[in-house]
């Protein structure tokens, strides 16, 4: 996983071209490195909140004791 944050971060920073990103309320001109990391980032914290949010809720299953 580092690894592809890694790589996703060297590409951004040798793009230093501007973008325009639309948004539905407003527009933006980014570079691409920071398109790139804004949203490797984004991602990343999404897996993560999505990861938690499915060990909290997943029914755990209780081991039969035996006696």
């Amino acid at each position: 996983m580092v690894v592809l944050l890694l790589i996703a971060f060297v590409f951004g920073s040798q793009n230093e071209q501007v973008i325009a990103l639309n948004y539905l309320i407003a527009k933006a001109n980014i570079s691409v490195a920071m398109a790139v990391s804004i949203f490797t980032v984004l991602g990343f914290l999404l897996g993560i909140l999505f990861m938690i949010l499915l060990k909290l809720f997943k029914p755990r299953k209780q081991k039969a004791v035996k006696g």
